[in-house]
């Protein structure tokens, strides 16, 4: 009687004993992942709004101007610059004076140089009165303009570094507004970036799928050698290729030299430094990509499909495009989608060849953590562009199909 309770113990202790190996087993790739991906693009989302610079070094500050709460058109009463006075002196003290200035610069040019010069001051003075103190320290104390700034950053999380990205700010007032014409440059370039993306994608899929086919019609020997060609430039860097393009297309290079020779031309073209130089490398480097998956599919196409519709009646064209095309859709949908997402991250090729005008959204976001040290604003217009890319893979997929993606 207790046989078949005692068998089922041993079944489920068998089956949770073979879990737990394949949890062991698969423990290492997943710890490599959280450290290698989803912990950095965690610290990038939190970055985008998360900001406790100004509250952590502001302390006092930020408390005061929370108790008064009175209209941003009127300067704050004195216990507000008497508790500046007191953050300034213990910023100073703690080295960390140059952080803050920097963060409240990012928002207003200018602003570093007066929370600085305040800064140098009050860290000689005793005691008040302060607000005539600050006001003869720099006139801009006696502006609402820097209170507003201080008042826009006293959250520790807000939507300053996202505003900023979309060519937005908000203003000492507290209201919403275009940034100056002259500064709103990342909504272009992320338009320029998709549009780069797009038409390197459409070059790939045109170039991609005549050698595609050809690969997948040939003897497995020849298709195998040409295969080898094909995946050749994986075996070579990624700035190698990007400087041999900018060596084949300056004004002296071959391409320059060849056509000049052969009489097409009589002054060199300009195809480098510009958008053509930066379409043709990134298709170059990006054509194997949009070729393996469209060969691996169209390989597994049986000819009898079209052999069959050729011989009920269909014409060489009406054949391949109704019966042999739709079987290639898969590893085309692969192939785009690959180049595409591809495509908006890039970084060095753009810098190289393309010129000032070329750069896409990668270039600022390496701009912004390299030189002007915004994390924040490098963190948002990565959020922003992470989020452009989930919903285009939302539209692809309710368009297409994910499970219509192959890549064999």
């Amino acid at each position: 009687m207790n046989e078949q309770p005692n068998l089922e113990r041993r079944l489920r202790r068998a089956e949770l004993r073979g879990q737990l190996r394949a949890y062991l087993l698969i423990a290492p790739l997943f710890i490599f992942v959280a450290l290698s991906f989803l912990l950095p693009l965690g610290s990038v989302l939190l970055n985008s709004f998360h900001d406790p610079v100004v509250p952590e070094g502001l302390p006092l500050t930020v408390s005061a101007l929370e108790k008064w709460n009175g209209p941003r058109t009127q300067i704050p009463p004195e216990p507000v610059f008497e508790a500046l006075a007191q953050d300034m002196k213990a910023a100073v003290a703690a080295e960390k004076i140059s952080p803050i200035a920097t963060r409240l610069n990012f928002e207003e040019s200018g602003t570093r140089s007066i929370f600085m010069r305040a800064a140098r001051k009050v860290s000689a003075q005793d005691s008040g009165p302060w607000q005539p103190f600050f006001e003869n320290a720099d006139p801009a104390w006696g502006q609402p303009k820097v209170w507003g700034i201080i008042r826009n950053l006293s959250s520790e999380n807000h939507t300053l570094f996202f505003l900023s990205a979309l060519d937005f700010q908000r203003q000492s007032s507290g209201e919403i507004s275009l940034q100056d014409e002259g500064q709103r440059i990342h909504v272009t370039v992320f338009m320029r970036t998709v549009g780069v993306a797009l038409t390197v994608t459409l070059m790939c899929l045109l170039l991609g799928f005549p050698l595609a086919y050809l690969l997948a019609h040939m003897q497995d020997k020849q298709a195998n050698m040409l295969l080898i060609l094909v995946l050749l430039p994986f075996w070579t860097s990624l700035l190698v290729r990007t400087t041999a393009w900018m060596v084949m297309l300056q004004k002296e290079g071959v391409v320059n030299s060849t056509l000049q020779a052969l009489g097409l031309i009589a002054e060199p073209l300009a195809l480098v430094f510009n958008r053509f130089g930066v379409i043709v490398a990134m298709t170059h480097i990006l054509l194997p990509f949009t070729i393996l998956p469209m060969y691996s599919v169209m390989r597994q196409i049986p000819p009898s499909y079209v052999r069959a519709a050729r011989s009920l009646g269909a014409k060489p064209m009406t054949a391949f495009f109704r019966v042999y095309l739709p079987q290639c859709l898969p590893g085309i949908s692969a192939g785009a989608l690959l180049v595409f997402i591809l495509s908006l991250g890039y970084y060095i090729t753009p810098a190289l060849v393309g010129g000032a005008a070329d750069q896409m959204i990668s270039y600022f976001v390496a701009d912004n953590i390299g030189r002007s040290l915004n994390w924040g604003l490098a963190s948002a217009l990565s959020a922003i562009l992470l989020g452009a890319v989930l919903l285009l893979y939302w539209v692809y997929d309710r368009l297409v199909g994910v499970s219509n993606v192959r890549l064999g």
